[in-house]
């Protein structure tokens, strides 16, 4: 009757750990990327100490009573709730984000990042480093001080396009063309088309030649040069498709391409505009994020942007290796295989910026334990209860004499 005793309290150790286990999944309901753990039991079989309660019984047959299972943590995804803000990061996907602490590694399903002092990626509140892959593919962690600030790039193509109206009688003119120095100075084009009087006509083809008088002036009015754009029917004449024009002031030369106009007749409207312009000025960093292709992605204020590498996501073989840790992170311990992959990859998902992922703890399970685990201890404290009152009664004996 002791060891039943024994036996009950062992039920009663077991469900108040069970207890602990539920309310920490349930007091933990909106926990950003909270893993909740699957509550077990094991019967217990033999004789010794099991459990921390030490009893044996010489019954044929009989346990010795319950305890808690290994803790295993639920891996299910949690839903990716939108937030706004750059550097919130999750994954759809199995794969873990991967933070440099020193030489060691943490590991993360979701988190709020910025930049520090250092220009490092850190997990807000800590200094855990966001890893992005090297050319090796080994995950590393790296400062964007370095790209604060995009280098200015001259411009040196002006690409134009469309009609220019062989019928036109008045000038033709392609307004607010920016182009950049070698230091990144804007300038302001404004590019003049003039007919020339009078035709000839092409020796081989016997086609039409017309010549146009273009003019290139600054904003403040100088000319730039003066050059010549000739058509064979309405095609560009191959000699003048592409023209360069110096900026002797500026130091720089731009070419202009005429490869994609036409001069078809439309009347006196002509619809020539400038297609693209290459180059740019000076850019300062404006936002710090990661791209839909899970690249870690800089933003300039020149429109420009700069590519810095992608994030290093975590696959692992035995998940349950994981040890979770404070803050939603996880170390790794296990023996077995640890990969690191790109966003993308099957094995790992797909990195989403301005999203977290909320707790995967399902509360209607959460309360389903909570009754049978209520139930669980009721019956081991009846146990107690009717071994004591069974104790009782044998101690209520008398002899007969």
């Amino acid at each position: 009757m002791f060891g039943a005793i024994y036996i009950g309290l062992s039920g009663l150790n077991a469900y108040s750990r069970g207890l602990e286990q539920v309310s920490n999944n349930v007091t933990n309901l909106n926990t950003s990327g909270f893993r909740g753990s699957t509550v077990t039991f094991q019967n217990y079989y033999g004789s010794g100490s099991q459990g921390g309660l030490s009893h044996s019984t010489d019954s044929r047959g009989g346990g010795n009573g319950v305890g808690i299972g290994d803790n295993r943590l639920d891996f299910t995804e949690g839903q990716l709730r939108q937030t706004g803000n750059d550097l919130d990061l999750a994954i759809d996907g199995g794969g873990f984000l991967v933070l440099m602490d020193g030489d060691k590694m943490l590991y993360a399903r979701t988190g709020s990042f910025e930049v520090d002092k250092q220009g490092f990626i850190v997990l807000s509140g800590t200094n855990y480093r966001l890893a992005t892959l090297d050319a090796s593919g080994r995950p590393v962690s790296l400062s964007i001080d370095q790209s604060r600030t995009n280098a200015p790039l001259g411009t040196t193509t002006i690409k134009f396009s469309d009609n220019l109206s062989s019928s036109a009688t008045a000038a033709v003119t392609v307004n607010d063309m920016t182009v950049y120095d070698n230091a990144g100075g804007a300038h302001k084009w404004t590019a003049k088309f003039e007919k020339v009087a009078g035709s000839s006509t092409d020796a081989t083809s016997g086609t039409n030649i017309s010549s146009w008088t273009m003019t290139i002036t600054d904003d403040k009015g100088a000319t730039i040069a003066t050059k010549t754009l000739k058509f064979i029917g309405s095609i560009v004449d191959p000699t003048t498709s592409q023209i360069d024009v110096e900026d002797t002031t500026n130091g720089f030369t731009v070419k202009l391409d005429f490869s994609s106009v036409q001069s078809y007749s439309a009347g006196t409207a002509s619809t020539l505009r400038s297609a693209s312009i290459d180059g740019h000025g000076v850019g300062t960093l404006t936002t710090v994020t990661v791209n839909s292709s899970g690249h870690l992605e800089l933003a300039y204020s020149n429109e420009q942007k700069l590519d810095l590498g992608a994030v290093a996501l975590a696959d692992f073989r035995d998940p349950q290796a994981l040890k979770e840790q404070n803050g939603g992170l996880f170390t790794y311990s296990g023996s077995g295989e640890r990969m690191f992959l790109s966003s993308g990859d099957p094995r790992v998902g797909q990195v989403k910026a301005k999203q977290l992922e909320a707790s995967n703890v399902d509360l209607s399970k959460q309360f389903g334990d909570l009754i049978l685990i209520q139930r669980g201890f009721q019956a081991s404290s009846q146990i107690v209860s009717v071994s004591n009152d069974m104790i009782q009664q044998l101690f209520g004996i008398r002899g007969q004499g």
